[in-house]
This record gives structure tokens, C-alpha cells and sequence, in this order.
């Protein structure tokens, strides 16, 4: 019999319809029933090197409701799992889009990213502390409020940074000593990680019932993956780099970036339509992901969804990026132009709130910005050829490629943001969410445009940035984040400006709030034109009344993103 490997993931819902992933131990039909209604869906495997994997759309689903499945393989039931003691998983569909807000619930959107599944070997990090999707879960289970979508807004797998148990069946299969050493090979090896991530009971749970979008970061792939031409040059010259890339974007491709897209997209996909005509889908799909490596614009691995007039646009900040120094962007020409479309889309007054992705944060610390922009001069030679040699070695080892040191697309992206801001029919905010960082944080940018007066809206702008899930950083780094914040280190951050000749920032941003250390979710919580934001950490394990350990989320700040005043574009 064919049983379940993986999964089920509830990854894309709207008001009618939804998506299921899994990977199964073979070929087989994957159905996946409705309990009470007619809705469900069926699809055949897929194989990919061995794998065997289904993408499931149901369909006829009623909106607004809460609806219980089960998943089963060949008319055997294999979720839920035998004698579970988890609730069924269910799809909870969104609301009728004609509905108004006082008929409908709050949109409450849960995001993180970094997140270990287990210690790395080798680690000399701090003790990690409880898991924050395993904290979610076991709030969900003891009653609590459940998100209606989680962002992993990168670093859901480490593939650089491999544990104990990783590293043990990595051994049985090559020479550890031998690059790329203990980090994964290949696609084969990716697929440990995931098992590894996604096969941790509550996270599994969680997973099958709450819907998410996800998006890479550099540790999906390498540490400071594509950081700058220089890097790049070196690693394509190593004789392991090209199936670990291959590798790397194969696996994201069938792991997480499919269940990203809807049913719709998904029909119109030519790489999925190749896969599953194939025998084994491996060769299109690696063929795919070479164009894709080679040539940034063979693919799109950014994406958007609409919930009601919740606009999110996830922004792929890694595979995109043009490298030549004197190009240097975050997002080239096209992914751009695809940028503004989507943002922009349906005209003034189409949605209330747009919620904006990035693994990377648009608004750093401005010791750290500074220093970022700095160094970026320095490596386009703004200070001769010996700075530049020490720029771009100071650039990988301080990983200093954040949106700060690519100033076209810094500008880029703050532009399109104040256009959308200050527009006379303005959403009632713009919220940028990001991680990476290994710390939390709130900021709001001081734009011109939202202090313009006269009549209109003008939206409540900020960045809420959260990280990690499940993760750590030395205390060094804690230190640095907190000057960077500081009246001297705003100072440090101008002085490095100044010393590489570059522009200063176009408008000042301050912190409202954090900087926060720990495990954590944040939740942006959108109903009507009303928006607000929690931050929640993970506490340690405490004993349920029948003795099993559980831990928890503990809120440690609030606040809210009331429309800004149309004169004065003030904080609310």
C-alpha cells in the first residue's frame, strides 16, 4: 500500500477553492474528501528523482465556512493519521467577497521566517529555546486563536547549516571531509531537511490546517547566496556548486514554491505541465532550474494573493538580483515593471491594505543601513581599488546585501511605496513584512508625501519585521542591533555615508518598537480599514493537565496601524 510520506500541506485557499500538497511512498491517486459536502478533489502523483508527490485543488467549497478533510491514496485513508490525537485538520474558506466587514471576521495573518528544525551540529549558539510553530500549534490546540494564513518569509530549511541526525545520513551516502561537506549535496539530500522540518507532529498538524505562503531566503540555498558578482564568480568555479544550486531550486520548486500559486496559475504552469507528463520529472525540472540560475528572468519565484481587498505581493529578494557592480539591483527591469503591475493593480481604491513580502528588510537600523550603503560604494570603487578589494571581502563576511546595498532598488521600492501611500484613494495602510535579521522590530518611514496637506487619504506606513521562529544570535549581535538604533550609531551610519560620497537617505524612519530577542511569530491582524499588530514569543514547556509537555506564545507588544491623518500623516 501506498502510504503518506508528507503532508498534507494546506497551502492556497480562496472563497471556493484550495490546494493540498503531499508526498507519498509511490504512485497513487491522492483524493482529498470534504466531510458533510460534496467539495473535494483528486489528482495522480508526480515523480521527481524517486519522489512521488500530488498538488490536490478542491473544489466546491462554500465561503466563509470551516470545513473538515481527510486525505486518502488509492481509496485508503492516510490522514488523519491512525489513532491521531490532534483535531481534523480543516480548510477555512474566505469570506464572500460582496460580504461586508461587519458580517465578516478579522484577517489575521501570522509571519516569520529563520527557523532550525533542530540544533545544527557543530552549533556553539545559546540553547534555542521552544520551537514558535510549535508554540502556535500548541495554542491552537488548547483553544486559542488560530492565523488564517502563516508567511515563512524564508530560511525554512537550513541547507548550510545541517544537525546531528542530518549529517548521520549524509555520511552513510559520501565523504563528509569532501565538499560541500556536511551542508546538502543535492536534491536527494534537500529532501532530508524537509522531512527533518515539516515531520515534527505539531508542526505537521499546524501545517495541514492553517494555509501558507512561503518565500526563500539565502540558507533555503547557501549563507549570502548571491551577495555580490565577485561571490558568485567564486562559487560557480567550485565543482560542487552546480548540483547543490540545482538542487536548491528543484526542491524549492516542488517543496514550496508550487503551492504558493493558485489553481488557475498552476494550469497555465509549462514546468508543472512537463513534470507531470514525464516519467520522472527531474530532467525538465532541472533544466528549469538551470535557465532559472543562469538567466534570473526565466522565472518568477515572486508571487501575489488577494484575500478580499488584502492585497499581499511576495518579493523574491535572492535569485533575482543583477550582480555587475555598476547594474548592481535588487529586482532587474522586469521584475520590477511585474512589481509596480501587481501593486498597482485594479487602480486607486482597490484594496484597503497592501501587505508587502521581503525575506530582507527594506528599513535597517540606520547604523546598519549606513554601513551597508557605505560599503557598497566602496566595492563600486568610490574610494579607489584598495577600498573596494576591502569592501567586498568585508561584504561577504558581514553579509551586508540587504535592500540597503542596492540603492537603485532601495529607491525603487520607497518610491513605489509612497505612490501607493499617498494616493486620494490610498489603502488604510501599507505594511512591510520581513525577517532574516534574528530580531524583531518595528519602524515607520518619515516620507514627505504623507505629510503633504490638502484633501484625500494618505496610508499608515510601516515595516514589521520578525525573526527568528526558531533560532538564535550571539550576543555580540544583539549589542550591535540595539547601537544600531541609538542616536550615535544613526550618527556612525552618517559619518560612513559621508566618508563613501554616497546620497543620504531620501527620508528618516524611526523605531516604535523592539528591538526583541527570542523565538516569535508577529500577527497582522486586518478587518474593514482597521489594522493592528501583535508580537508573541514562544515560552518554555509547561505540563498539560495529563502530564504532556506543551509550550505557548506570550504577547510582549501591541500596537495599531490607524490611518494616518490626511495632513499631517501622523502615527496614530
Amino acid at each position: 500500500m501506498t502510504g503518506l510520506r508528507l503532508g498534507p500541506l494546506l497551502r492556497y485557499v480562496d472563497q471556493d477553492t484550495a490546494t493540498v500538497w503531499v508526498e507519498t511512498s509511490g504512485p497513487s491517486r491522492a483524493e482529498v474528501h470534504c466531510e458533510g459536502t460534496t467539495a473535494g478533489g483528486s489528482a495522480r502523483t508526480w515523480q521527481v528523482a524517486g519522489h512521488h508527490y500530488a498538488l490536490i485543488t478542491v473544489v466546491g467549497l462554500e465561503p466563509g465556512t470551516e470545513t473538515p478533510y481527510r486525505v486518502t491514496l488509492d481509496g485508503e485513508q492516510v490522514w488523519p493519521l491512525p489513532d491521531s490525537s490532534f483535531p481534523t485538520s480543516v480548510i477555512r474558506t474566505l469570506p464572500p467577497p460582496e460580504a461586508a466587514p461587519e458580517e465578516t471576521a478579522p484577517l489575521r495573518m501570522a509571519f516569520g521566517s529563520c527557523r532550525w528544525a533542530a540544533r545544527p551540529a557543530g552549533s556553539r549558539h545559546d540553547p534555542m529555546g521552544p520551537d514558535a510553530l510549535d508554540a502556535l500549534a500548541h495554542q491552537m490546540l488548547s483553544g486559542g486563536p488560530r492565523p488564517d494564513v502563516l508567511l515563512l518569509l524564508g530560511d525554512q530549511v537550513y541547507a548550510d547549516e545541517t544537525s546531528e541526525r542530518v549529517r548521520a545520513k549524509l555520511a552513510r551516502d559520501r565523504d563528509l571531509a569532501e565538499p560541500p561537506w556536511g551542508q546538502v549535496a543535492d536534491y536527494e539530500e534537500y529532501t532530508e531537511l524537509y522531512y527533518e522540518s515539516w515531520l515534527d507532529p505539531e508542526v505537521r498538524w499546524l501545517l495541514s490546517t492553517v494555509p501558507s505562503c512561503m518565500i526563500f531566503d539565502d540558507h533555503d540555498v547557501i549563507d549570502d547566496w548571491n551577495t555580490s558578482e565577485a561571490w558568485q564568480r567564486e562559487i560557480r568555479a567550485t565543482d560542487w556548486w552546480r548540483e547543490r544550486i540545482l538542487g536548491g531550486l528543484t526542491s524549492y520548486w516542488v517543496y514550496q514554491h508550487l503551492g504558493n500559486l493558485s489553481p488557475a496559475e498552476l494550469a497555465e504552469d509549462p514546468v508543472l505541465a512537463a513534470v507531470r507528463q514525464a516519467d520522472d520529472g527531474a530532467p525538465p525540472l532541472r533544466a528549469f532550474a538551470e535557465r532559472a540560475d543562469q538567466d534570473p528572468t526565466a522565472a518568477r519565484w515572486s508571487y501575489r494573493r488577494d484575500f478580499g481587498r488584502v492585497r499581499l505581493v511576495m518579493i523574491d529578494t535572492r535569485a533575482g538580483r543583477v550582480l555587475p557592480e555598476d547594474e548592481r539591483r535588487m529586482l532587474d527591469d522586469e521584475e520590477l515593471d511585474w512589481l509596480h503591475e501587481q501593486v498597482l493593480d485594479g487602480g486607486p481604491g482597490a484594496v484597503d491594505h497592501l501587505v508587502l513580502g521581503t525575506s530582507l528588510p527594506w528599513l535597517l537600523p540606520p547604523a546598519v543601513h549606513g554601513l551597508e550603503s557605505w560599503n557598497n560604494a566602496l566595492c563600486s570603487g568610490a574610494r579607489g581599488p584598495r577600498w573596494a578589494r576591502f569592501g567586498e571581502k568585508l561584504r561577504q563576511r558581514a553579509d551586508l546585501e540587504h535592500w540597503a546595498a542596492f540603492p537603485r532598488s532601495f529607491r525603487a521600492l520607497t518610491e513605489l511605496i509612497e505612490r501607493v501611500a499617498t494616493d486620494q484613494e490610498a489603502p488604510a495602510s501599507v505594511s512591510v513584512l520581513s525577517g532574516d535579521v534574528h530580531h524583531a522590530y518595528v519602524t515607520e518611514p518619515e516620507l514627505d508625501g504623507l505629510k503633504v496637506s490638502g484633501g484625500g487619504r494618505r496610508s499608515r506606513v510601516v515595516q514589521l519585521t520578525c525573526s527568528p521562529i526558531h533560532n538564535d544570535i550571539p550576543a555580540v549581535l544583539r549589542s550591535g542591533f540595539r547601537f544600531g538604533w541609538s542616536r550615535a550609531g544613526r550618527r556612525l551610519g552618517q559619518a560612513l555615508e559621508r566618508h563613501a560620497r554616497t546620497e543620504k537617505p531620501p527620508f528618516r524612519w524611526r523605531r516604535t518598537g523592539g528591538p526583541w530577542f527570542g523565538n516569535m511569530l508577529m500577527t497582522l491582524t486586518l478587518h474593514g480599514r482597521d489594522a493592528s499588530y501583535a508580537l508573541h514569543q514562544a515560552r518554555p514547556a509547561t505540563s498539560a493537565p495529563d502530564g504532556t509537555p506543551r509550550s505557548g506564545l506570550e504577547r510582549v507588544f501591541t500596537g495599531r496601524l490607524d490611518q494616518a491623518d490626511s495632513t499631517t500623516g501622523g502615527a496614530g
